[in-house]
């Protein structure tokens, strides 16, 4: 079995490290002063995203055989969510002043 690197592999263990921070540590950095108390369920809402992560790769996968057409795929799939988060982001804030 060879072990294949991907950007969702890169995604799915950045939200492991950050459930484990937020778990362990607390920090206020991460969840604000309003949400101290709440930092039990936002890392287990970081392990779900590391959860599906982890299933889209495999998804991913199975669809696309090539590695560099996986490269492709993956890292399309994360900048289109990240300028979607952007965006309702932006939008929010807009409708808020």
């Amino acid at each position: 079995m060879k072990l294949r690197i991907s950007p969702l592999n890169f995604a799915t263990a950045f939200f492991i490290v950050l459930a484990f921070i937020t778990w362990f540590y607390k920090p206020v950095s991460v969840t604000g002063n309003e949400l101290k108390h709440w930092t039990g369920t936002l890392a287990l809402i970081f392990l779900l995203f590391a959860v599906m992560s982890s299933f889209l790769d495999m998804t991913f996968r199975h669809f696309f055989l090539q590695i560099k057409t996986v490269w492709m795929v993956e890292l399309s799939f994360i900048i289109f969510t990240a300028v979607i988060y952007l965006l309702v982001k932006y939008t929010n804030e807009k409708s808020r002043n």
